[in-house]
């Protein structure tokens, strides 16, 4: 079995537009939400999302490019390029037959269907795009990554909900861990700042209705009203330790751990109990060989929905205990709900975290829901230097996501 190293990063968030700016977010406690601008909202209650300021798609992509790709393969392309820059990646040092895709996407190209169902009703069946298809398909961020980058090995995708770019990820891990790949393009993308997305999310009563942007995400508060929707994408460059030391690649972390569990309980809501949220913690933890003790940090789910918090808090009760020390932070309080992309921005944070010894604040927080009995990282805690660390994700349908990782040490 490979050990799993991180060689590259690519963020593109509401809070920065590559990882050096996403970190400084972070450290800066930056709120990224504004009202939205794409459409007018005013229908739906909702004023409120984090959008990407200054995207230039351009910087990476032709014109032509962009016509044939929905905004979230766009994303996902915008931040692989940042991690293959990296990890430099290339053909003289990998074979491409052992270079591999796994990319996930909650909802795909949303704002496509969206454009192209109104084109065909107002304009007819016959003025529907050629493109529609080939734009819209959830894969095409994973098989446009592929082509980019002549990756030979598995490309697939992961529709898991909120729980996508940590599948993603997690599933990635193992392949090379267990050596069909040796190097691994992985993570996941969102662009769903649409009127069906915001309209759609609304109608569940899931998004919060707040105008002001420092009281719309407050993940574990007991004032918390929903969450705010995101945009962007994350990714994540993984291989094997070996093949990482003989091209001499400076190593940014270590994934060590994946678990992966279904509640079985209801479409939207999580099991309140927590048990298979807590369930995939500990399998992440039992492959990665450590004890809860060893844990010093969570990147919560942390939606900011009442349903959420507390089942999630719940399950790190379970498995921690209620006196635990472990520090636990959401830094959706910042970035909003990137859904499928989430746990990949969260899984760079989550590294970032442990290489700089520097834990996400939980922002916005004023009085901590009794119901979420954690320890929340704050002012007094954030310069706190842990080996391990897990990272949450939970998606509609019951999907459970987690992710170990491990500070990196030669």
């Amino acid at each position: 079995m490979n050990r799993v190293v991180i060689t590259g990063m690519g963020a593109l968030t509401p809070i920065g537009n590559d990882v050096a700016s996403f970190q400084a977010g972070l450290d800066a406690q930056k709120v990224g939400f504004e009202p939205i601008s794409y459409f007018d909202s005013t229908k739906t209650g909702v004023t409120l999302a984090g959008q990407l300021d200054d995207f230039d798609p351009l910087k990476h992509l032709t014109k032509k490019d962009t016509k044939r790709m929905d905004k979230f393969t766009q994303y996902a392309i915008y931040a692989a390029e940042e991690a293959m820059a990296q990890a430099k990646i290339t053909s003289e040092n990998t074979d491409s037959d052992r270079l591999g895709v796994i990319f996930g996407s909650g909802i795909g190209g949303l704002t496509t269907i969206q454009d192209q169902v109104i084109k065909m009703h107002d304009k007819g069946a016959d003025r529907v795009s050629p493109m529609f298809v080939p734009t819209a398909i959830a894969n095409m961020a994973a098989g446009n990554l592929s082509m980019r980058y002549h990756a030979h090995g598995i490309s697939t995708t992961i529709v898991t909900a909120c729980a996508s770019g940590t599948n993603a990820i997690g599933e990635a891990f193992r392949r090379v861990k267990d050596g069909d790949c040796d190097v691994m393009i992985t993570g996941g993308s969102e662009a769903s700042i649409n009127e069906i997305g915001i309209a759609g999310f609304a109608a569940l009563s899931t998004l919060s209705t707040a105008t002001d942007p420092t009281k719309a995400s407050l993940p574990f508060d007991e004032n918390r009203s929903g969450f705010v929707m995101g945009e962007g994408a994350g990714v994540l460059i993984i291989e094997s330790l070996d093949h990482a030391q003989q091209r001499d690649a400076e190593i940014l972390g270590e994934i060590v751990g994946y678990g992966t569990t279904s509640d079985s309980y209801h479409i939207t809501s999580p099991d309140p109990a927590g048990t298979q949220a807590a369930r995939a913690m500990q399998l992440a933890m039992t492959e990665a060989g450590v004890t809860t003790e060893q844990v010093g940090y969570i990147n919560a789910h942390g939606t900011a929905t009442q349903g959420n918090d507390s089942a999630e808090s719940k399950a790190i009760n379970q498995l921690f205990g209620v006196d635990s020390s472990v520090l636990v932070s959401s830094t959706k309080s910042m970035t909003g709900h990137l859904l499928g992309a989430t746990g990949a921005i969260e899984a760079v944070a989550t590294a970032m975290a442990l290489k700089n010894g520097k834990l996400p604040i939980n922002v916005g927080l004023t009085k901590q829901d009794v119901a979420c009995n954690v320890n929340l990282v704050n002012e007094n805690n954030t310069q706190t230097a842990v080996e391990y660390a897990l990272s949450n994700s939970f998606g509609f349908g019951g999907h459970n996501a987690v992710l170990a990782m491990k500070r990196w040490e030669n």
